[in-house]
């Protein structure tokens, strides 16, 4: 595939990723850590699958400035110019602006593939050539996202509707109709039925100019703090994005952009996605045997168990024994055993204890 010098990819890398703990610490999140036992971390799947399509010379990873030498470290082909720093945490619409307008300063051309970091997508190559669609798209100067289609009527995800056209298959380009909130099940599953509902997972292309302008329109604050001069992207960016983050409000990029734009298109998809959210998201999948047990890290060792996920520490043999439906993840200071129909009570239980969630 011929790489467009005009195709920029934006990694957003700068959550805590609370729900897995204890592998996860504020220090060190998961998009950072080997969770799927795979010798990569979530954020070097993520640079590999971009630079299918883009030059990586034209990748920039968004983070906390806190994170900035864990991305050189596992990404050494970067320069330190390619990592965007965010000096504290206001949500997405700020760093995503603050991103677009450097970007753009760089290359008025340029069209920003904007991807979480710690998404898992099965066949590359499909999504590779789905994203080249909506690059495309993208250069007519629209926002596009990538619709996946709902294998179930998930709860935890928005969805997005589009024009009711059921004759619509994989790699086509629809109209986005509406944003729609994460729903309760039973809106969830009238969305299943109706099948012109689809995922938000989060990813999306757009032009730097389309999106200045869609700044200036629906969030005139943050496009006059990032979008309205160049003199800005010199020796004293550092004190300059210091300041214009102090004084952004935190609001996240769907709300403050995209549930208000109008003439957003969608690629539908069919690639193999997961936002790998929970320990419970790994689990579905990581290898397991015929017990379905799943066996990351450690030499683990198990007896009258099944249908477990155990992550362990590569130095140490682990004996498990009668553990059924359970998640065991062990850190190197600290234990969860936890059933997998509980796992939705981690964040109060992480609280209860005085852990940072």
């Amino acid at each position: 595939m011929t790489k467009n010098i005009n195709s920029y990819g934006l990694i957003m890398a700068g959550g805590i990723g609370s729900r897995f703990w204890p592998i996860s610490t504020p220090e060190k999140p998961k998009q950072f850590l080997d969770v799927l036992g795979l010798g990569k971390s979530l954020l070097q799947i993520t640079y590999e699958r971009l630079i299918l399509t883009i030059p990586k010379e034209n990748i920039y990873i968004l983070t906390n400035i806190k994170y900035s030498d864990i991305v050189l470290n596992q990404l050494p082909e970067l320069t330190k110019d390619q990592i965007l720093a965010e000096p504290e945490r206001k949500n997405t619409a700020p760093c995503i602006a603050y991103a677009s307008a450097k970007i753009h300063s760089i290359n008025p051309k340029a069209n920003l593939v904007i991807s979480p970091s710690d998404h898992l997508i099965i066949n590359a190559d499909k999504f590779s050539n789905q994203l080249q669609i909506a690059i495309d798209e993208s250069q007519k100067d629209k926002l596009v996202v990538l619709g996946i289609k709902p294998t179930r009527p998930d709860t935890g995800y928005g969805y997005i509707e589009f024009d009711n056209n059921l004759t619509a298959s994989a790699s086509d380009v629809v109209s986005v109709k509406q944003f729609c909130e994460k729903p309760k099940l039973e809106k969830a599953q009238e969305f299943i039925l109706k099948g012109n509902f689809y995922w938000n997972a989060g990813i999306f292309v757009v032009g730097t100019k389309t999106i200045s302008e869609l700044f200036s329109k629906y969030e005139n604050e943050l496009y006059n703090s990032f979008f309205n001069t160049n003199d800005y992207w010199t020796n004293k960016e550092e004190g300059y994005i210091k300041k214009a983050f102090s004084e952004s409000k935190n609001i996240s990029f769907d709300y403050a952009i995209m549930e208000k734009a109008e003439k957003i298109s969608m690629v539908l998809t069919d690639f193999d996605w997961s936002d790998l959210g929970s320990w419970g998201s790994i689990k579905e999948h990581a290898a397991s045997d015929d017990k379905k047990m799943s066996l990351i890290n450690g030499n683990i060792n198990y007896f009258d168990s099944e249908n477990c996920l155990l992550y362990g520490q590569k130095h140490k043999t682990y004996l498990i024994e009668g553990l059924k439906n359970h998640i065991l993840i062990d850190s190197e200071d600290k234990l969860l055993l936890i059933p997998f129909e509980n796992e939705g009570a981690l964040k109060s239980r992480l609280k209860i204890i005085g852990e940072k969630v």
